[in-house]
């Protein structure tokens, strides 16, 4: 066991206020600061005490921000602080397989120093010629979504027609890049103009578009193999007009319905049938075991240039809130990371 001599100082900590209805706002979040003794507890069998540096902010932390039963993430707990995925430095640890100084990413807390528990979550960082932040996004559990999804879900096949929404995101970008990688036509959607960063065959800003299934039609005329779906609701629609038959469709999330009381319907999901196409949702948590796998393709791609890997860093915890609410609002150009020590 490598151990501290249990110094006890200040912890800054993002303190979840309490369940949300409708749209997450800043001030459902606060900042508090407690203090913490650097040391794992004797009676913390496995425990790891670590120093947070990057923090990752996800769309699917909303949900966990409603009182929702059945979810397959258990709800956030009000007056304790968000946990959700992020990368830091080993500071003690009574676990046989992490040690001080090492760098790890998985499941920590919103704060300057965390004591983990779940061990289970964790991953050990071995390569650090990268970007440490990289393990909240592409290193991590974005990147193995985007792979899972693409890959794994679509069978994805040369030439084929690819459409992607909410794609300046940590999943989007990545699932675009991998299609022209693998030689396929890419479109993508997004909040904003000035998104297109990534190599994409065209892009659209979907803030501009009043008929989407126009908008389709003239960017995939001969209608759309692969949809990695990202949005939900409207987009939904318009994209089942637009598949082709046996078309694939990748459910990674909806991403508009996350902020509803009531969630829209979608009407035209009578093209699933008529036109053979295949719906499937997925989470990357069963994905997990390939971690090895992606890791091997997508570390040379980074190394060698052959992947653009765009981030949005906000610096510090005080600034977490607002990153957070951001992603909904489309305000984020890259992958949104807090970043809360630069160690």
């Amino acid at each position: 066991m490598e151990s501290d001599d249990g110094e006890v100082v200040s912890n800054k900590q993002v303190i979840f206020k309490d369940y949300v209805l409708g749209v997450l706002k800043e001030s459902d979040m606060y900042i508090a600061t407690s203090t913490i003794k650097l040391k794992v507890p004797e009676d913390c069998t496995n425990g790891v005490l670590v120093k947070n540096l990057y923090l990752s902010c996800d769309p699917y932390m909303r949900n966990r921000m409603s009182n929702f039963q059945g979810s397959y993430f258990s709800p956030l707990k009000p007056g304790s602080p968000i946990s959700g995925r992020g990368v830091a430095k080993v500071l003690d640890s009574r676990h046989p397989d992490y040690k001080k100084g090492d760098f790890i990413w998985g499941i920590t807390g919103w704060e300057e120093y965390s004591l983990i528990t779940a061990t289970e979550t964790l991953f050990k960082i071995h390569d650090k010629d990268v970007p440490l932040s990289y393990y909240t996004g592409i290193l991590g559990m974005p990147g193995m979504t985007a792979y899972a999804g693409f890959y794994e879900i679509c069978s994805p096949k040369k030439g084929e027609f690819v459409f992607i929404s909410a794609a300046s995101g940590a999943v989007g970008q990545l699932v675009g890049q991998f299609a022209k990688l693998l030689g396929c036509y890419v479109v993508r959607s997004a909040g904003s103009k000035d998104k297109n960063k990534f190599g994409f065959d065209d892009a659209f800003n979907y803030k501009e578009e009043l008929d989407l299934d126009a908008a389709l039609k003239r960017y995939f005329p001969d209608g759309i193999d692969i949809y990695f779906e990202n949005v939900g609701g409207k987009m939904l629609d318009a994209v089942l007009l637009n598949m082709r038959v046996r078309g694939r469709m990748s459910v990674c999330g909806m991403v508009s319905q996350y902020n509803l009381e009531q969630p829209e319907g979608v009407h035209n999901l009578m093209h699933l049938v008529q036109k053979r196409i295949h719906m499937e949702g997925f989470l990357v948590y069963y994905f997990y075991h390939l971690f090895p796998k992606y890791l091997d393709m997508v570390l040379p791609y980074i190394k060698q240039g052959k992947i653009v890997y765009v981030e949005d860093i906000a610096e510090g915890l005080e600034n977490a809130p607002a990153a957070l609410t951001g992603l909904f609002a489309g305000r984020n150009v890259g992958k949104q990371v807090v970043a809360v020590s630069r160690e």
